[in-house]
């Protein structure tokens, strides 16, 4: 079990970063409410993984902190729901909004998320409701911030709209909607992080 990563980041390719660890690099799929708080390529980081074997492909998915992890974990164990549908779900949503829904019983945000149609929506409130007591917000996770990270100059450009739409696409929204919000939300000088948030909060 690969449990946690200390290293140099080598790329960031949302929701995907390349993290090298005593020579080997370790690609790692993120929520992007986590990928939003990784520091810069060349900067050493720390990623909590949880690894995932299958027939044919071994996997991590990273998170900043433990309690991260944790609530990934929990949403992963909901009948229909798995790794990909999880890393969906917690970056369409901050872990918050998450919590909250559940709480709430919100099942209307939660078919705005990709993948989650109104049964995987109301198994996810049943099965996590008891699970997520006792579990206070503010114990859970890091609470998330919507401050822009640092980013170089050169990735505001055209390529930028190319990246966030990639990267919507791979957290499971279909293409023509991916491109059909980017396209609405991208100005001038924005970041391939920022257009992935603001698009993210546009569809939930």
């Amino acid at each position: 079990m690969i449990g946690r990563l200390r290293g140099i980041i080598l790329e960031k390719q949302p929701p995907e970063v390349l993290i090298e660890v005593n020579g080997v690099g370790y690609e790692v799929q993120m929520p992007m409410s986590c990928f939003y708080e990784l520091p810069n390529v060349g900067e050493e980081a720390v990623i909590y993984t949880h690894f995932v074997v299958r027939e044919d492909a071994q996997l991590l998915y990273g998170f900043n902190n433990t309690k991260e992890r944790g609530l990934f974990r929990e949403v992963i164990k909901a009948n229909g729901v798995g790794p990909k549908l999880g890393l969906g779900i917690l970056s369409g949503m901050t872990a918050t909004q998450f919590v909250t829904c559940v709480d709430n019983e919100d099942i209307s945000t939660l078919v705005k998320l990709p993948g989650v149609g109104k049964k995987t929506a109301e198994r996810l409130v049943v099965e996590m409701k008891d699970r997520l007591k006792g579990w206070g917000a503010g114990d859970l996770f890091t609470p998330f911030t919507d401050a822009a990270p640092a980013d170089s100059p050169a990735s505001h450009s055209v390529g930028a709209e190319e990246e966030a739409i990639a990267a919507l696409i791979a957290l499971g929204y279909k293409s023509t909607q991916a491109s059909k919000v980017v396209s609405k939300i991208y100005s001038d000088g924005m970041n391939s992080e920022d257009l992935i948030r603001e698009s993210l909060k546009s569809m939930v």
